[in-house]
């Protein structure tokens, strides 16, 4: 999940990488998805900070978070958690 601020909007600096590893290894293992942490109670946390959250989840919990566009990190934690 790109968790991210509605002055900001979503990194689409890394929509590429996320579809390249889709397709890699095929959209049943993998989802990705988009929130505005301004209006989910949940992601409150991640309010108010100057650089985008990736978060990522199994069977319905919080397994790992990156923090920034690391891209590198990103494709690294992703394939790990597969």
């Amino acid at each position: 999940v790109d968790a991210f601020q509605a002055w900001c909007g979503p990194c689409k600096t890394v929509v590429d990488l996320f579809r390249k590893i889709r397709n890699e290894v095929g959209s049943d293992f993998l989802h990705f998805a988009v929130a505005e942490v301004d209006s989910i109670d949940a992601l409150e946390k991640y309010r108010g900070k100057c650089e985008p959250a990736f978060l990522f989840y199994a069977g319905g919990e919080l397994v790992a978070l990156v923090r920034g566009v690391n891209v590198p990190l990103l494709q690294k934690t992703i394939l790990e958690l597969l």
